[in-house]
């Protein structure tokens, strides 16, 4: 019986010993960790730019800066209110907010109108009607539409934005 020897197997050569101690190719990990910090970097930069509060033709704005409101205040109203636990009267002082010099001029204009009508609507209440939070709420809204219904105009606003109580006082 012949044993066949084995033959030593040729040593590689030495260019295979160098790449096969070479560690393997570095995953793509950092690849995609650089990608996606560039694209949150540039989406952030993106979002602050269109996030500024820059004038928009496309809504109606100009590139003027947005004039500071109008205030017309107006002298102080004492009136009766209607009896509850006796005489009480209402001392307040009002301030309106009006869009523009113009529409400030018509408020002027129909003054004694719209004077007339607050003294009217002031009287007609009774200190439990004003005396909460509500109420007073309640009061401003209808102190705005007394003026509104005075002053003649194309918009329900004419002009006339809000108001506000600069003093009250129920005796």
């Amino acid at each position: 019986m012949a044993i066949a020897k084995l033959k030593p197997a040729p040593a590689p050569a030495p260019e295979l010993v160098a790449e096969a101690a070479a560690p393997k190719k570095k995953s793509k990990l950092g690849l995609i960790l650089a990608v996606v910090l560039v694209l949150a970097l540039g989406g952030g930069g993106a979002a602050w730019y269109f996030l500024q509060s820059k004038p928009d033709a496309a809504h109606g704005e100009s590139a003027v800066a947005k004039k500071p409101p109008v205030f017309v205040p107006l002298d102080p109203f004492v009136v009766n209110l209607i009896q509850e636990n006796g005489d009480h009267y209402l001392q307040i002082g009002l301030v309106y907010q009006m869009s523009d010099d113009k529409s400030v001029d018509a408020l002027k204009a129909f003054m004694p109108v719209i004077r007339n009508r607050i003294l009217l609507l002031l009287s007609s209440k009774r200190p439990s009607d004003i005396s909460t939070l509500e109420g007073k709420q309640r009061l401003v809204t209808e102190l705005v539409g007394a003026a509104r219904e005075s002053v003649p105009g194309a918009t329900p606003e004419r002009g006339i934005e809000s108001a506000m109580l600069s003093a009250m006082v129920i005796q």
